[in-house]
């Protein structure tokens, strides 16, 4: 599996040092890409009662500004928004933004996307809510038709472009657009449209869900070992002894990546992050489950 860290967004503070200094040293302990969350917005909890999520109190770096930045200061890693939340954006726009990290980083992004789960965000961007999942696939192939082409005409149910095109465009004329989200909906969307798949669950749940996401493919007419699968190791819920165990299952399940998130895990520092990235990383390939030579 090739291993990647989760930016700790709501941890990492504003200090630009600090988070080069943490996105360095995370290539240089040999990680092979850097995931991010994505919130535009967090939500006030005076008028909220009962609020559980992310709030106006929660830290979050914009992913595409954040990108641009780590295009600069890194050298290889692959950089990865985990998830984008696109259907509360206008796709013109991600479709230029993403070439634009993809050009300066040298074809080093990969696109997460997901349909998001706060209100809040949409009600002020614009977007509806409600329909967010199946405009999200018209979005998808917007995108690919923008990264591909010098001009594009579209005619969809909610996207219009008249004869016009993005410039810089994707080297590769691609990027590769992987799905989050553990819906019945969203597996069914990976299986007919996705490059990969970003589940949020355990091996146990997780099994039956690749099954059906496999299943999906293939009544698609596609090749299920042709989609990419992440799940995510949170060192906050997964306790030291069981997490080669815990990757080994994921593995065993056909994940093609895995993700090591250490938000949540009382680190105070980007420090103590980094040094729960190395022992993570150096655990992972004791038990054979990411090899060093792969990177680089």
């Amino acid at each position: 599996m090739r291993v990647g860290a989760v930016f700790p967004q709501t941890e990492i503070g504003s200090d630009p040092a600090d988070v080069r200094r943490w996105a360095t040293t995370v290539e240089d302990l040999g990680y092979d890409h850097i995931l991010a969350y994505d919130h535009v917005l967090g939500a006030g909890t005076d008028t909220r009662p009962g609020w559980q999520g992310y709030t106006s109190e929660s830290l979050f770096h914009e992913v595409f500004v954040l990108y641009g930045y780590l295009a600069a200061v890194t050298r290889r890693v692959e950089l990865v928004t985990g998830v984008l939340i696109l259907p509360q954006r206008q796709t013109a726009l991600v479709a230029k933004q993403a070439a634009e990290v993809d050009v300066l980083s040298g074809g080093r992004l990969r696109l997460g996307i997901g349909i998001g789960w706060n209100p809040v965000e949409y009600e002020a961007l614009g977007p509806s809510f409600k329909d967010r999942g199946i405009r999200s696939e018209e979005q998808i192939a917007l995108l690919r038709e923008l990264w591909a082409a010098p001009l594009v005409t579209f005619e969809g149910r909610w996207e219009r472009v008249d004869n016009a095109g993005i410039h810089p465009r994707p080297a590769a004329g691609r990027i590769p657009v992987w799905l989050g989200g553990g819906s019945d909906r969203t597996l069914r969307r990976v299986g007919r449209i996705g490059d990969g798949w970003l589940p949020n669950a355990d091996p146990a749940k997780g099994a039956e869900m690749v099954e059906r996401l496999r299943g999906y493919a293939r009544d698609a007419g596609r090749d299920p070992a042709g989609i990419g699968l992440e799940p995510r190791l949170n060192l906050a819920t997964v306790p030291p002894a069981g997490r080669t165990d815990y990757a080994a299952a994921w593995q065993r399940l056909g994940a093609t990546h895995l993700t090591v998130a250490t938000m949540g895990a009382g680190y105070a520092t980007a420090d103590d992050h980094l040094g729960a990235l190395e022992t993570a990383i150096a655990d992972l390939r004791r038990a054979g489950l990411h090899d060093a030579t792969a990177t680089g």
